[in-house]
């Protein structure tokens, strides 16, 4: 059979692609080889919680060979629904369902995810299109202000480019403890650094106050940790940064607090009676799950310095998400939205009020949620979550690009690398994949350096990891990888997110090694020029902002992709050259797109592309394919 009886990602057989909104229609489409003799071809749709949908389809003609049967499908309701077809050919019931990422096949297979969404949902505008930049605060850049109120048993470097400290104390605690001074004064001085290498919008890893060097344990979500400076400071970070049309949003960690806070007072910080470890009168008693008061209380993945909070409590509720709580104040002060730690163990409801409460300061801020994995379909805990079908996430961390285009760029798969892009944007809503975080690494995983040119970590030991680096020809052909990785990064749907110092060719194995400081005056200039660059690239281009996705070829050493967007008529095509060999391309053999204007490469009817480089180019699309990139 030369086509497949049906391919969800191909709109002659279903249309629209992707996601829909409620009571928005799809057409279902299947082509059957006319020697098959067909009866009662049947689209199969249910919802988890629901009966199934029984949909007839119609014979609407013969092409290629093949008996053409269609329908029509209209969800009421939002949430995951999944699909396949049944079908009697020769008098026995047969089922259609998917195998691989899309093609449909008879009997053997998965069903077919469409996910519903409300038909109000929409992700903030400023977003789309621009470059984020994710700052880890103490290892960023130091100003020279001094700080008042620093406790004292914190440990500060002197030295900005030592290794931080990761060996157990003599009680066998790594405390966490060690600092090198970066704060929001250092952060407002680089503003221009950052504007020259087009960030829009600036991701801060937690900002309050905090007893541990990485800021998750929250000791009192109403200041800034001291050694990062005043909420004069990040007020004022705030508006320099907006003036540079740079916005920043924040780390909301809520799940679970410090011990050593205001809140729990395990250790006594904040007074002998207070807190709920101290108090069992406490306000804050009732925001922790004890198990034998005080000593055995629930915990982040049994960590005693991170005990759990309800999240339904309704004070601890209120705190947050009521108006003027934590949520609000700091949107008040400036924040631009916020991102949610560990989204998976916060419960439906909470996360329901974090979205009023955020949504109640304007439609412009935005709610990322951390989920490492397709978050269209996530459970957690036994719940089905719905974040991204409306009133809850506007996007999330894009854990399942990352690991597509790190696979493919190191490992050359072309057929895991096209299926594992096309499954997200085929199961998000399209308002969330436009703003999708897209990253390479992130202070919870190795540096993108690392991951593609050095020693697989597996289980080795921090003592292996601490002073490990790559040669300098890893290290040369890591640079040349990476650049492979970013260009992906900066043109697949979504907003690329540079983890600090990954432009500047820093390296590191996992935590804490992945969390140096930057090295300024070490720089990799030449990757922080191609970075500029990737992003002026990406402005130049309407239809990197939210276009349509569509590859053209994909093999072990090329990928060529086109974003189309509809509504402006503009597209891109995108060649990546990963091979060691020189690549040329006929700039009129693309398909049906004229007003050819090249961004990034070499002019004229032939696009000559290096080996591991890219080239861009600006066009028109044709009505088809417009659709074909649907």
């Amino acid at each position: 059979m030369s086509v497949p009886v049906f391919d969800s990602f191909d709109i002659s057989y279903k249309e629209p692609f992707g996601a829909i909104r409620q009571y928005q229609s799809a057409r279902f489409t299947l082509r059957f080889p006319q020697e098959w003799h067909i009866a009662e071809p049947t689209l199969v749709v249910f919802r988890p919680e629901n009966k199934e949908r029984f949909i007839p389809l119609e014979v609407s003609g013969t092409e290629g060979g093949c008996t053409v049967c269609s329908c029509s499908f209209y969800p009421m309701n939002v949430g995951l629904h999944y699909y396949y077809f049944a079908v009697t050919i020769d008098g026995n019931r047969r089922y259609i369902k998917r195998n691989g990422a899309s093609v449909g096949v008879l009997d053997d297979g998965d069903m077919f995810q469409l996910t519903v969404f409300s038909p109000d949902e929409h992700s903030p505008d400023w977003i789309k299109g621009g470059v984020m930049y994710q700052i880890f605060p103490d290892r960023f850049y130091r100003s020279k202000a001094a700080h008042s109120d620093v406790p004292e048993d914190r440990i500060i470097h002197d030295n900005w480019y030592d290794t931080p400290f990761y060996r157990p104390d003599e009680k066998g605690t790594i405390r966490n403890n060690d600092y090198f001074g970066g704060d929001l004064k250092g952060i407002a001085e680089k503003l221009p650094y950052l504007k020259a290498l087009g960030v829009t919008c600036i991701y801060l890893n937690p900002i309050f106050e905090s007893h541990e060097n990485h800021r998750y344990s929250t000791a009192c979500y109403e200041r800034i940790d001291p050694l990062l400076g005043t909420e004069e400071d990040f007020t004022d970070l705030c508006e320099k940064a907006k003036s540079e049309g740079i916005r920043v949003i924040l780390d909301g960690v809520f799940s679970h607090t410090g011990a050593d806070s205001m809140y729990f007072n395990k250790f006594g910080r904040y007074g002998e009676n207070f807190g709920a470890y101290r108090s069992p009168d406490s306000r804050y008693r009732d925001w922790y799950c004890f198990v034998r008061y005080p000593e055995e209380y629930e915990s982040w993945w049994g960590i005693s310095t991170l005990p759990n909070v309800n999240e339904n409590n309704p004070d601890y509720t209120e705190y947050i998400c009521g108006e003027g709580g934590i949520l609000q104040k700091w949107i008040d002060k400036g924040a631009a939205g916020w991102r949610l730690d560990v989204a998976d163990e916060l419960p439906d409801e909470f996360i329901d009020n974090i979205n009023r409460a955020v949504k109640a300061k304007g439609g412009d801020k935005v709610i990322y949620g951390e989920v490492w994995e397709d978050a269209s379909n996530k459970e957690s805990y036994g719940v089905r979550r719905r974040y991204l079908i409306g009133g809850q996430l506007d996007s999330v961390m894009n854990y399942p690009f990352k690991e597509a285009i790190i696979n493919y760029v190191k490992f050359s798969d072309p057929t895991a690398f096209r299926d594992g892009i096309m499954t997200i944007l085929e199961h998000y809503p399209k308002p969330a994949a436009d703003i999708l975080m897209n990253f390479l690494s992130t202070h919870d995983t190795e540096r993108i350096l690392t991951r593609l040119a050095g020693d697989e970590v597996g289980w080795h030991d921090r003592e292996w990891q601490a002073e490990r680096y790559l040669a300098d020809w890893q290290y040369v052909y890591g640079i040349a990888l990476v650049k492979c990785a970013m260009v992906l990064q900066f043109f697949l749907p979504g907003v690329p997110c540079v983890y600090y110092g990954d432009e500047a060719g820093l390296e590191g194995y996992k935590d804490p090694f992945n969390r140096r400081g930057y090295p300024w005056g070490r720089e990799n200039t030449e990757l922080i020029a191609f970075t500029s660059e990737l992003s002026r690239v990406r402005k130049a281009s309407p239809a990197f902002v939210q276009g349509d996705m569509k590859f053209l070829t994909v093999t072990s050493e090329e990928c060529v992709f086109v974003r189309a967007d509809e509504q402006t008529g503009e597209s891109a095509i995108v060649i990546l050259n990963k091979s060691k060999h020189t690549k040329t391309y006929d700039i009129n053999g693309f398909g049906d797109y004229y007003g050819m204007n090249v961004l990034r490469g070499t002019s004229g009817d032939n696009i000559i592309v290096a080996p591991f480089d890219y080239a861009v180019i600006s066009c028109k699309a044709g009505r088809g394919e417009i659709a074909a990139a649907q």
